[in-house]
C-alpha cells in the first residue's frame, strides 16, 4: 500500500505501470466530469501572456479571475481583459441561449484564432472555463498549446453537491476555501458543510457565546479505531467565527457553489448540551464527546426552551447563508430519554402523538415550519420519515436508497446519498494503512452508481435532484490525508452528477485516470494511488482449497509473491496461489526491471476443516456489510486487528445468523468456533446466544449439547469442545434484539458481526 505522504517519486513509479509520469500529449482531450459531446479538428491555440480576454457579457468576472488565478499559482503569468474584440489571440466569454432543462450549459470552440466559450447563464461560462483549465498542459510553460475542439455540455442533475464533516476534526478557513476550488474544478454546484455535532460546535453563535466558549473543545480525542479506548490526554478546540463563514459564504458563491449549512438537531448534539445543559431531559452534567458514535443524549423535545434555542441558532445561521436550503440533521436520534423523560412523555400527549417517533416528527414539523417562515427549506437525513414526514422537507438518503424511494412516492424531493458507495471516507482499498471509517468503497463502485433509483416510476424520478458524496472526518486529522480520501473519487463522484447515463463508461473513464492523477499532481494535491494498488482477494478453488486472486491493473510488470515471511523463495504470479499451510503470504508489484513498485501486501491464512468448503446462509446479510458474501466466513482470514475492519465481517441487522457448512464427508470433529464482534458505539452487539449444530443429511439438524465457552472482550470466540462424527455443522448466533434502555443506540435493532468460522 502506498503510504499517505505519497512523494512524487513513488507516484511515478505507481503511474509509470500505466503511462510516463513525463509523458503528456497536448492533443490529449481528459475532462472530468465527461462532457456530452467533444469534436476534435486539427491545429491548436495558444495561449501566451499576450493573450487577451474578451467579455462579450456581462458579470463574467468571476470566471476570468478564477482563470487568471490559476494561471498565476501554476503558470506563472496572468491575462488581462480588453473591452474590444480583436481579429485573434483572445478568449472571448458571451451568453447563448442554450435552452437545456438544467442550468450551468455551456459551448465551447477552439480554434486557431481564438477560444469562444459561451454560457446560458454566469454559472455556465464559468463551467466551461473548468473545461478549459483541464485543456492546459500539466507543464509549467508560458506557451500553452490547446487542441482545437468543439464541445456541447450541459449537466444531468441540477444537485451536485459534496459534504465536509469540520465538527470530528476541523480545518482551517483557507482550507476550506480549498477545497471549494476542488469542487469548483469538478463542476460540483453545492457544499453541505456540516457544522456541529456531539464532538464539537463549529460555528459561532452570538446569542449563545458557550456554544463555542464549551461546545468547540473535547478535552481529549480517542487514537486509532473506534473502541480502541485509547485517547491522546491532548485538548482539541476550534471554531469559525461569522467574519469567516461570510468569507467563505461569498467565495464559494464566486464559483457558483451554494453552501448549505448543517446544524445537527434533536440528535448528535452533546457539545450543545455541555454548553447549556438546560437543552437536556437530564439537565446534565454533560461532556463533549471524545470518541466517535452515538450518543443517547439528544435535545429535550418536550422542553419549549428547547425550540426557542433552536430557532434562535437557526436564525442566525440563516442570515449567514444566503441558499435555500438548510439542513438539519435528524438522523441517529436515541428516544430512550424521552420515554423516560416527564416533559417528553407530557409533549407526547398534548399533542395525541402516538410515541417517540412521533415526538421527532412533531419536533421537525415545528422547526420546519419556523424555518418555511424565513422562506427557506429544510433537508434531512432519511430517519426524519419516521413518524411522519414534514410537508416540505427535503430528503437526504443514506442508509441506501430505501428512504428516497419512499419519499420520492410521497413527491417530497429526495438527495441520493447512499452509505455505499458515496461515503468517500470508506476505504478506496482492501489493504489500508491507515485507520479509515468503515467498509471497502473502491473507485469504480463510485463511478458505476446512479442516483435514479429503477424502482421508481417515470413521473416519481422527477423528485430526485441529484446525488453527493460524503466526507465524515472521524479519521481525517489532517489536510493530507482528507485530499487522499478525496482524489480520486470525487472525478468519478462528479462524472455521478453531471455526466448523462449514456455517456457514462467506466472502461472510458478507466483509460482516462492516469491523465487525470497526473492533472492532480501537476496541482499539488495528496491524491491516492489505491487504484493501482495490488488487491488481493480470496476464492475457492475446488471443494476445500483455497486461492489467494492478486489482482493489479497495469500494462507491464508483474507481480510477485511468497510463501512464507522470510521471503526467500520469491515466484512469479500466474494465476490464483494455492493457501496449502496455515501461515503469512505476501505480495508486490514490480516493473519489467524486477523493481518492487509497491508497498509489501501481507495476509495470514489459518487453515482448519471449514476452510473453502461449501457454505449457505439461511438469512442474508445486509448488503452494506457482505463484502464476500458467505464464503468469507469460511475462507481462512480471521480479524486480527484487534479491532474491526469491516471487510472482514458480515453484518445482520436486526437478524439472526445462520449457517451451513458441508464438510464434504463424515468426520470425527472437536472443536468448533465462531467468530463475532462488539463494538456497542456502532451499534454492533454480542450474540445473545450462540448454538452449533451436526448433520448428516444437511436437512436434520441435532442440536451438539456442549458449554458454549466464550472468550474475548471486543474480538469474540464462541467455541464448543466436542467428539461429534458428522458431514454437515450449522452454526446459529441469535441477534441481541432491540438495543436495551441506556445502552448504544437503545430502541433500535442490533447488529449482528461474524467474521469466521472454525472447524477443527
Amino acid at each position: 500500500m502506498i503510504e499517505l505522504k505519497n512523494t512524487s517519486l513513488l507516484r511515478c513509479s505507481i503511474l509509470f505501470l500505466m503511462i510516463s509520469c513525463s509523458l503528456y500529449l497536448d492533443a490529449q482531450v481528459t475532462i472530468v466530469p465527461a462532457p456530452v459531446s467533444v469534436k476534435m479538428s486539427k491545429g491548436e491555440f495558444t495561449i501566451t501572456p499576450q493573450t487577451t480576454f474578451i467579455l462579450e457579457g456581462s458579470n463574467l468576472e468571476n470566471s476570468v479571475a478564477f482563470f487568471n488565478d490559476y494561471l498565476q499559482k501554476n503558470y506563472g503569468f496572468q491575462l488581462k481583459t480588453s473591452g474590444k474584440h480583436s481579429k485573434g489571440n483572445s478568449i472571448v466569454l458571451n451568453y447563448e441561449r442554450l435552452d437545456k432543462n438544467i442550468p450551468g450549459a455551456y459551448n465551447l470552440q477552439v480554434n486557431g484564432k481564438e477560444i469562444y466559450i459561451a454560457g446560458d447563464n454566469e454559472e455556465g461560462v464559468f463551467y466551461g472555463i473548468q473545461t478549459l483549465i483541464q485543456l492546459l498542459p500539466i507543464k509549467k510553460s508560458s506557451s500553452l498549446n490547446i487542441p482545437q475542439l468543439s464541445i456541447e455540455d450541459y449537466p444531468r442533475f441540477e444537485y451536485r453537491g459534496m459534504h465536509l464533516d469540520v465538527a470530528r476534526h476541523i480545518f482551517s478557513a483557507d482550507y476550506v476555501k480549498k477545497y471549494i476550488d476542488w469542487l469548483a474544478l469538478h463542476k460540483i454546484n453545492k457544499f453541505h458543510w456540516h457544522l456541529t455535532d456531539d464532538q464539537g460546535w463549529r460555528i459561532e453563535i452570538k446569542k449563545y457565546p458557550k456554544l463555542t466558549e464549551t461546545g468547540s473543545c473535547r478535552n481529549q480525542t480517542l487514537v486509532g479505531r473506534y473502541g480502541s479506548d485509547t485517547y491522546d490526554g491532548t485538548p482539541y478546540c476550534g471554531y469559525y467565527t461569522q467574519e469567516q463563514v461570510k468569507e467563505i459564504v461569498q467565495y464559494a458563491a464566486k464559483r457558483y457553489i451554494t453552501v448549505i449549512p448543517e446544524i445537527d438537531i434533536p440528535g448528535h448534539t452533546v457539545a450543545a448540551l455541555t454548553s447549556y445543559p438546560y437543552l437536556g431531559c437530564s439537565k446534565g452534567p454533560y461532556k463533549v464527546m471524545e470518541t466517535w458514535g452515538v450518543s443517547p443524549d439528544v435535545l429535550c423535545a418536550g422542553n419549549d426552551s428547547t425550540y426557542t434555542f433552536v430557532e434562535n441558532v437557526l436564525d442566525e445561521v440563516m442570515k449567514l447563508f444566503p441558499a435555500p436550503y438548510i439542513h438539519i440533521g435528524g438522523d441517529e436520534c436515541p428516544k430512550e430519554n424521552w420515554k423516560t423523560c416527564p416533559v417528553c412523555q407530557k409533549k407526547i400527549r398534548d399533542e395525541q402523538l402516538k410515541d417517540e417517533h412521533e415526538l421527532q416528527s412533531y419536533f421537525t414539523k415545528r422547526i420546519e415550519k419556523f424555518v418555511n417562515s424565513k422562506g427557506k427549506k429544510i433537508i434531512g437525513w432519511d430517519e426524519i420519515l419516521e413518524g411522519g414526514l414534514a410537508p416540505n422537507a427535503v430528503i437526504m438518503s443514506w442508509r441506501g436508497e430505501a428512504g428516497g424511494i419512499a419519499a420520492a412516492r410521497q413527491n417530497h424531493y429526495v438527495i441520493m446519498t447512499p452509505e455505499n458507495p458515496l461515503y468517500i471516507n470508506h476505504s478506496q482499498t482492501r489493504n489500508e494503512d491507515s485507520v479509515t471509517q468503515g467498509q471497502y468503497n473502491p473507485i469504480e463502485n463510485v463511478y458505476n452508481y446512479d442516483p435514479v433509483p429503477k424502482e421508481l416510476t417515470v413521473q416519481q424520478a422527477k423528485y430526485i435532484m441529484g446525488a453527493q458524496g460524503n466526507m465524515w472526518s472521524e479519521y481525517l486529522d489532517n489536510e493530507k490525508k482528507l485530499e487522499y480520501m478525496l482524489f480520486p473519487r470525487l472525478a468519478a463522484v462528479a462524472e455521478v452528477l453531471w455526466t448523462a447515463k449514456q455517456n457514462k463508461n467506466w472502461n472510458e473513464f478507466e483509460k482516462r485516470l492516469p491523465a487525470i492523477l497526473n492533472r492532480y499532481a501537476f496541482q499539488g494535491i495528496n491524491y491516492s494511488t489505491a487504484y493501482y494498488d495490488l488487491q488481493p482477494s480470496v476464492t475457492q478453488i475446488s471443494n476445500g482449497i483455497i486461492g489467494w486472486k492478486l489482482d493489479a491493473r497495469k500494462q507491464d510488470g508483474h507481480i510477485i509473491y511468497v510463501t512464507d515471511s522470510t521471503m526467500n523463495a520469491t515466484k512469479t504470479y500466474s494465476g490464483p496461489v494455492m493457501i496449502d499451510k496455515t501461515g503469512n503470504y505476501g505480495a508486490a508489484l514490480t516493473d519489467n526491471d524486477n523493481k518492487i513498485v509497491s508497498n509489501w501486501v501481507w495476509q495470514h491464512f489459518n487453515l482448519n476443516l471449514a476452510t473453502g468448503k461449501p457454505i449457505r446462509l439461511i438469512t442474508p446479510p445486509n448488503k452494506n456489510y457482505s463484502v464476500g458474501g458467505s464464503f468469507s466466513l469460511v475462507d481462512g482470514i480471521q480479524n486480527e486487528k484487534g479491532m474491526l475492519r469491516s471487510a472482514q465481517f458480515l453484518g445482520f441487522n436486526g437478524k439472526d445468523m445462520e449457517a451451513v457448512i458441508d464438510l464434504g464427508a463424515e468426520q470425527t470433529i472437536s472443536e468448533i468456533v465462531l467468530h463475532a464482534f462488539e463494538q456497542k458505539g456502532s451499534w454492533i452487539y454480542k450474540p445473545a446466544a450462540v448454538s452449533f449444530f451436526s448433520s448428516n443429511d444437511g436437512i436434520n439438524f441435532q442440536p451438539i449439547e456442549v458449554p458454549v465457552i466464550v472468550a474475548g472482550t471486543k474480538n469474540l470466540l464462541y467455541s464448543a469442545l466436542t467428539t461429534t462424527r458428522t458431514r454437515y455443522i450449522k452454526v446459529l448466533a441469535k441477534n441481541n434484539g432491540i438495543i436495551a434502555t441506556g445502552e448504544p443506540g437503545a430502541g433500535n435493532p442490533s447488529w449482528l458481526f461474524a467474521d469466521e468460522i472454525e472447524v477443527k
